[in-house]
């Protein structure tokens, strides 16, 4: 027989400074988009393929819904109008559905 050799316990800080949510959507989100990159392909492909994808605010989900029937999510706001601030080549005045 071998000795069992006991391991201190570690406690790991499992406090994140955001929650992201993972449920089905509330409202309508903007999705991250590298540069060059449809937001409205990267939802297509992701509906179709059933492939979860993540919002500008954190939010990851598989689209489903038609987001232009939930309200557009405040978090997600603010996030695309502070880029657009510091931003020089953004010239759409709201983003890509």
């Amino acid at each position: 027989m071998t000795d069992l050799e006991t391991m201190p316990q570690i406690d790991f800080d499992t406090i994140t400074d955001s929650e992201n949510e993972t449920s089905e959507p509330t409202s309508a989100h903007i999705v991250k988009a590298g540069p060059g990159e449809n937001g409205a392909a990267i939802v297509l492909e992701a509906r179709v393929m059933g492939t979860p994808i993540e919002a500008l605010c954190g939010f990851v989900w598989v689209p489903s819904k038609d987001p232009k029937q939930l309200p557009v999510c405040q978090k997600c706001k603010d996030v695309y109008e502070m880029y657009k601030s510091f931003s020089d080549n953004v010239n759409r005045d709201t983003p890509v559905d």
